[in-house]
Order: structure tokens, then C-alpha cells, then sequence
């Protein structure tokens, strides 16, 4: 999955990228081996296969160098890029903070499926990384949220103001803290909010996820939404309304290393991968009493 200007499309092989619109039909089969796709634009020295519902849907050396080069990794203290902090929200209760380099704009916060989201400053790599420190130790703000809480939250969320005013009382917090680097220039308060580039007024519960691709496995139906590497997608519906159909989410990174092919006119409208039904016990083990 990548975005650019704001719409969601799936890179392949070679660097091409279908955009995405939402209403679309999306129908594919996939067929196996499930591939590594290499490393930093380079082909998997040992075409190496890859478990089916690995996210990371490389095989541990081409992992290994793509990490090397990972400023999340904490493996490059040079950069001379400047960088930005920000506070990107999920739901509510639902916020993180993290760092990007200022010449991408928003799109890490697009590809982490941030509904909305606050810059807080911007200044050197290092700067920004201790003052995202700072705000995680200080605040108790995390640095990662799991993709499962993102999307059993993102079908039923608050509307753009609640989504401002609860960015917008951390943000003051984190403004007041002592002990910001002295290199990071603050920024002032300004909410995003992605909820429309998503696609996500209006969409229907979750009726579960799919866990894996298979080989000959098919995954069709009309596409509702994007956020982050997800396709919310109606299966099994007409596509006038959500009556009738499942309302399904495919995380894109289980597709990398696949081929996909038409799955031909009898299936165009079936889901036939493993997919994990959403029910209470499911949401009381992201969300306990």
C-alpha cells in the first residue's frame, strides 16, 4: 500500500501504482509462493518464502537490511534531514507519539492510519528523537499502537471536533514540559484530520479480518475504505448498501510476496481466505473491563 496526495494505491513489482477509489470493485486470487520481494529495491538474494501471515512479509536477511537503514531502528544518528514530532490519534485514548522527516509531509502519519494528528516541533534527528523521549516518559504517551486496536476502534469514531479537542489537551501538555531539546523549534497547534482522505463517514461494524492470503485463496468485494495498510472492503454485498454483505479488513502487508491474477467471472464476488470473525470476546481482549 502507498499514499501520495492524500489516496491510497498498491505498488507492484517494479514500481508501478494503482490508485484506489473508494465504491471500486477490487477482486484478485492469489497464487503461491508467498515470495520475499527483497530489500531496499533489490530482489531476494535466495527468493526466500515467506509465511503466509507474516506482516512483515520479508524473509530475516532482507528484513535485517531494510532495518539497517531505519530511522525507527534508531540505526541512523546522522541524518541531516530535518525532522518533525507529532501526536497522531486513533480513537479515543488512542494516541501516539512519533517522528517523521519534515520533507514527508504526512504521509507516515497516512501510512500508520492516523485519523488525525498535531505537529509538535521540528529541528534535528537527534533533537527530535529525545524529545519524543521526553513526552513518552513524562506523558506515558506510546510510541507504537497495535493495528488491531486501530481498526476495532476506526467503525465507530467520534466526529472531527471531539477528535481535535482531545489532540489538542495533549498537546498543551506537552508543551509545558521542561526539558524540550534545545534544537527543536516548538510548533503551533493545528489539528489534521485524514477521516475523509480514509473514507471512513458512515462505515458499517466490522464483521472481521482476513488473517492470510492462500494459495487459489480469493478476496473480492466493493471497497469502503483506507487507512494505514488496511482496505475496508463490503463482501458478499451488492454494493447499493451494506445489507447483505461483511464488512472485511485486509492489512495490504499480508498481500506483499503474492502474484495476483482475475479470479474469474464465479468468484468475482466471494472471499475465500481465512478471515477472523470480530466478536465480543475478540474486542474484551483489546479493550478489558
Amino acid at each position: 500500500m502507498r499514499w501520495a496526495g492524500g489516496v491510497p494505491g498498491l505498488r507492484w513489482e517494479g514500481g508501478r501504482v494503482s490508485p484506489l477509489a473508494y465504491g471500486q470493485v477490487l477482486a484478485f486470487r492469489a497464487v503461491g509462493p508467498r515470495l520475499c520481494p527483497g530489500a531496499r529495491a533489490n530482489p531476494c538474494p535466495l527468493a526466500a518464502t515467506v509465511p503466509a501471515r507474516a506482516t512483515g512479509g520479508q524473509c530475516p536477511e532482507c528484513a535485517r537490511l531494510d532495518r539497517a537503514h531505519s530511522v525507527a531502528a534508531d540505526t541512523i544518528a546522522d541524518d541531516p534531514r530535518p525532522y518533525r514530532v507529532y501526536l497522531a490519534w486513533f480513537g479515543p485514548g488512542m494516541t501516539k507519539v512519533g517522528i517523521t522527516a519534515e520533507e514527508r509531509g504526512d504521509a507516515r502519519l497516512l501510512e500508520q492510519g492516523a485519523v488525525a494528528f498535531s505537529w509538535l516541533g521540528r529541528g534535528p534527528l537527534m533533537a527530535a528523537r529525545r524529545t519524543e523521549e521526553l513526552l513518552r516518559h513524562a506523558l506515558k504517551v506510546p510510541d507504537r499502537i497495535p493495528y488491531d486496536r486501530k481498526r476495532a476502534v476506526r467503525h465507530d469514531l467520534p466526529g472531527p471536533d471531539a477528535r481535535r479537542r482531545e489532540i489538542e489537551e495533549l498537546y498543551g501538555r506537552a508543551i509545558a514540559l521542561a526539558g524540550w531539546a534545545e534544537t527543536l523549534e516548538r510548533l503551533e497547534f493545528r489539528a489534521y484530520d485524514h477521516g475523509e482522505a480514509f473514507g471512513l463517514a458512515a462505515l458499517p461494524p466490522l464483521s472481521g479480518t482476513v488473517t492470510e492470503l492462500v494459495d487459489g485463496g480469493v478476496v473480492a468485494g466493493r471497497l469502503l475504505a483506507a487507512a494505514g495498510p488496511d482496505l475496508h472492503i463490503l463482501a458478499e454485498g451488492d454494493g447499493r448498501d451494506h445489507r447483505g454483505g461483511r464488512c472485511l479488513a485486509l492489512d495490504t502487508r499480508l498481500v506483499r510476496g503474492w502474484a495476483l491474477v482475475n479470479p474469474g467471472v464465479e468468484t468475482a464476488a466471494s472471499v475465500t481466505v481465512p478471515v477472523r470473525s470480530v466478536d465480543l470476546d475478540f474486542q474484551e481482549t483489546l479493550f478489558p473491563p
